[in-house]
């Protein structure tokens, strides 16, 4: 009894540090580190960003009137074309179904495209070597 009481105590604990962390305010860390350029085009919203180190901010948008969802890797400033990646697939997807840009781009790479409504998307961005994913997101 004491063994079940000490284990329904603790997940308490656990469940009310996850609420508290998860109502924190997002920070200025939290934000992209540039600004979404719009290449994916009209009725395209961001629904999420992941930023690439200090050298940029890979973006994930989402049209609800066709259901599909596009990425694109902005480059911090503008400069001389430099290595850059930006891959979206559906979570369900093997890793060769995902769609990618990959070159030397001055600004950004990409925009591709998924179509995924009602689904989980995996999503990534390097610059340079300094790469950033997420996997499973962006559900429904």
């Amino acid at each position: 009894m004491i063994k079940n009481l000490r284990s329904v105590m603790l997940l308490s604990a656990a469940l009310t540090l996850g609420s508290a962390a998860m109502a924190t305010p997002a920070t200025a860390a939290d934000s992209p580190i540039v600004a979404y350029n719009g290449v994916c085009g009209s009725g395209y919203n961001v629904v999420n960003h992941a930023n690439i180190g200090n050298k940029g901010t890979v973006f994930l948008t989402y049209n609800s009137s066709n259901g599909n969802n596009c990425a694109v890797t902005v480059r911090k400033g503008t400069g001389s074309a430099i290595q850059m990646v930006v891959g979206l697939k559906r979570t369900s997807d093997s890793p060769s179904q995902a769609v990618q840009d990959e070159g030397n781009y001055t600004s950004y790479a990409g925009p591709v495209y998924r179509q995924a409504a009602g689904q989980c998307v995996d999503w990534y961005g390097n610059i340079t070597g300094t790469n950033v994913n997420r996997n499973g997101t962006n559900c429904g």
